[in-house]
């Protein structure tokens, strides 16, 4: 009989669940907005896998949440870290040196593990939200366009502008004055990622030989151009996993099965 381990990983912006087995494939995925309540949220996200695949959640053998809101998951049997959780998810698809990219709602990671899946360190940039999730909603509100456009919008863009500011709010005003003055839309929407590309880089991406980067998160998830342009700055592969905005909750899934693995022998 299959046992069913699940996920949760409450981000500031969204709730992200991931339902596997105890052969670590992938069964259902849910993505919702984090909203002002996290425990609904990651309640909902449950219901949502669940539903997926059609199973009781008294099937669900152990689960652990992470991120942010990982404290409101009252039904979670564990807590970890959104640092380990990333981490493991990332080491699930690639069991090598790696330099994990994480871009959130509203802040930016940079995790490495070594080839055995070890922690070896992180940073975290939680001083304000430019480069981040927030950051590009911000600017799409300004320019009142989908933040779903904005990938292919930024692909079209015929030159590269550079935005200067740091702040979100002062950088949306850039922008706002650079549109007055005749500059295109996709040109400036270009110039944002490239804001976030120039905000991942001053976190230090100190690359060791031999390693992988690997970029997470929603905003990669709906923006892959940004993985291209910081590959293109840095002259180095980028490597995007499967359903890069999970990649938390995969992380939590699989310390679910590890722990439960543990506590049976």
């Amino acid at each position: 009989m299959k046992e069913y381990f699940l996920g949760i990983d409450v981000g500031a912006a969204a709730t992200k669940a991931v339902l596997i087995d105890d052969s670590k494939q992938i069964l259902a995925s849910s993505v919702l907005p984090s909203g002002v309540d996290f425990s609904k949220a990651a309640t909902t996200a449950r219901d949502q896998v669940l539903e997926k695949i059609d199973i009781p959640f008294e099937k669900i053998k152990f689960i652990v949440s992470t991120g942010y809101g990982r404290n409101n998951v009252e039904f979670a049997n564990d807590k970890k870290t959104e640092i380990n959780c990333h981490a493991r998810g990332v080491y699930h698809y690639y069991q090598e040196n790696c330099l994990i990219v994480d871009i959130g709602g509203q802040d930016n990671k940079i995790i490495k593990i070594d080839i055995s899946g070890k922690l070896l360190g992180f940073k975290m940039n939680r001083k304000c939200a430019a480069g981040t999730g927030t950051f590009l909603e911000e600017i799409a509100a300004r320019l009142g366009i989908p933040r779903e456009e904005m990938d292919a919008m930024a692909r079209k863009a015929t030159t590269n502008i550079a935005i200067n500011s740091y702040c979100t709010v002062f950088a949306s005003t850039e922008i706002l004055s650079r549109i007055r003055e005749g500059e295109s839309v996709e040109n400036m929407v270009r110039g944002a990622f490239h804001a976030v590309v120039a905000r991942i880089i001053e976190l230090g991406l100190l690359i060791r030989d031999n390693e992988k980067i690997v970029m997470t998160g929603g905003v990669i998830q709906h923006n892959p151009y940004i993985a291209e342009l910081l590959e293109e700055q840095l002259g180095i592969k980028i490597e995007v996993p499967p359903k890069p905005q999970v990649i938390g909750a995969l992380g939590a899934a699989l310390v679910a099965c590890e722990i439960s693995n543990r506590s049976d022998k």
